[in-house]
């Protein structure tokens, strides 16, 4: 969805928006806030980690359990069940699934189990946002919902190509949300950074991406064998290497399916009113940032 006025955009009788950007910009704290305005909430990151990839998840809880004898005869017996306790303010279960690569006395897990995991976590993920369309139509039929707003995760950029026009993903939320970026700060950026250092967490990675930044780490710290990475270290650096790979990928999205809001403007957005004024001003100032002499000689 692009318009032709921030009018435009306000006489829509019924919105549909997704937020994509790095972590903490405020895409939760939009869609949250807009849940409470009366629009379906729907949290890619919770849909992965239902829907898709559910049962991986638990899976790895039972051979964790199946290694401790009196969990394991409870289990054989069917007298305990273990499930994930996922919800749309933890999802830890499914980055503690996706893991950290190397030394596994420090917490890591095989490298090759590692690419596994990440690409379960891919074809999750673009199925994940596939089904948007879907739940645009469950939210109304079923629950009544006019308005509908999908809080997309960090990697939404990791599984599309954002110079391909007909890219499915891509495609498939253009026509059926408005795509807004929430753009960060470089202050933002080294906070991220720091606060990763302190509580290095999961991430997902492009595969080429992931394999051309393991082999580089591995010849920065001089190692050979996949066994004895230190899984925090590793995490730490490629948190670096894949903000700086993934910022202008969003700027990319935004530029060709969508529009950009600063994550300063984020806090000032209190309302439903005051985030429909903030997008119409927004597609207002691309229109005409698109119609100027400048983009048209610079085109």
């Amino acid at each position: 969805m692009q318009f032709s006025s921030g009018r435009a955009l306000r006489e829509q009788p019924a919105h549909a928006v997704t937020f994509f950007g790095m972590s903490g910009v405020g895409k939760t704290t939009l869609a949250g806030l807009l849940q409470k305005h009366d629009w379906f909430q729907y949290s890619v990151d919770y849909r992965i980690g239902t829907r898709y990839m559910g049962e991986h998840i638990v899976d790895t809880f039972k051979r964790e359990a199946m290694k401790v004898p009196f969990l394991r005869q409870l289990l054989r017996s069917d007298s305990i069940y273990i499930r994930s306790n996922i919800s749309f303010e933890n999802l830890s279960p499914l980055s503690t699934y996706l893991g950290k690569p190397g030394n596994e006395a420090q917490g890591g897990i095989p490298f090759d189990e590692y690419r596994r995991r990440q690409a379960q976590h891919r074809q999750a993920e673009i199925r994940a946002l596939l089904d948007v369309p879907e739940f645009i139509n469950r939210a109304k039929d079923i629950y009544g919902y006019a308005h509908f707003v999908c809080d997309s995760g960090g990697s939404l950029c990791e599984v599309v190509d954002p110079a391909d026009d007909n890219d499915g993903v891509l495609r498939c939320l253009a026509e059926h949300t408005i795509l807004v970026y929430i753009r960060g700060t470089a202050s933002h950026t080294r906070m991220l950074v720091e606060r990763f250092r302190n509580h290095p967490k999961p991430m997902y990675y492009n595969p080429a991406f992931l394999d051309a930044k393991w082999a580089e780490y591995k010849a920065l710290r001089g190692v050979t064998d996949d066994r004895t990475v230190d899984p925090d270290d590793f995490a730490v650096w490629g948190f670096e290497q894949l903000l700086a790979h993934r910022i202008p990928l969003y700027e990319a999205i935004a530029e060709r399916f969508g529009y950009v809001i600063d994550m300063e403007d984020v806090p000032g957005v209190k309302s439903e009113g005051d985030l429909l004024d903030l997008l119409a001003r927004t597609v207002d100032a691309d229109v005409a940032r698109r119609n100027s002499p400048s983009a048209g000689s610079a085109a």
